[in-house]
């Protein structure tokens, strides 16, 4: 299982017992869907993102960001946005299939202005992540910027330090890597971009 973030309320005990009660998948994502533990998220989205699972058969893999944006808040799907284009393009260009992959998000709806999610709200919101695991059970996860990776690997994390390498999570294999919005702000020649494009061809490797 994955990590057990502390709960700082009635609101994320809530939601972890209705999302453990949820049977398979379209149960989860009906229970999900009218979710108000987060007064001012709740507010202001237009749509709850409960994620993808994989187009065909058990997902291969998982990719979890941080939090939907203005175009998934708009469409109710994650990563379609010009993130989700460039992801699109580097798991190409590293072999991967994004139809073998859960599609995920540590928060599930947008925060106003696109803020950080905050620490509360991502406790809240970690039931639903955590029965998506149990349910889709990917072996491999990719970690798509810090706060999906501290939602692994603990607060203390580094992204710099613990991205390149699997680390063994409730026995799954969790790669920490940079988020594309990342690749995009500081561009094609940036950083991030490449090292998101070595993780991921480290990742196909891995599954092969």
């Amino acid at each position: 299982m994955a990590p057990r973030p502390p709960r700082f309320d009635a609101a994320a005990d809530e939601v972890a017992r209705t999302a453990a009660a949820a049977q398979d998948w379209a149960a989860l994502a009906a229970a999900a869907t009218p979710c108000v533990a987060c007064p001012e998220l709740a507010a202001t989205r237009q749509h709850v993102v409960v994620g993808d699972p994989p187009a065909r058969g058990r997902a291969r893999f998982a990719l979890i960001g941080e939090a939907p944006g203005a175009n998934e808040d708009d469409t109710g799907r994650p990563f379609v946005g010009k993130s989700g284009q460039l992801l699109d393009q580097l798991l190409r260009e590293a072999g991967l299939d994004r139809a073998e992959a859960a599609v995920l998000n540590i928060v599930k709806c947008r925060p106003p202005g696109n803020r950080t999610p905050r620490t509360p709200e991502v406790a809240r919101c970690s039931g639903w992540l955590r029965r998506q695991l149990e349910l889709l059970d990917p072996p491999v996860v990719v970690a798509l910027g810090l706060s999906s990776a501290t939602w692994f690997l603990g607060p203390r994390t580094v992204l710099a330090e613990a991205r390149g390498r699997p680390h063994d999570v409730g026995g799954r294999a969790v790669w920490a890597t940079y988020h594309p919005s990342a690749a995009i702000r500081f561009g094609p020649a940036g950083a991030p971009r490449a090292g998101l494009l070595a993780d991921l061809t480290s990742v196909a490797a891995s599954l092969r």
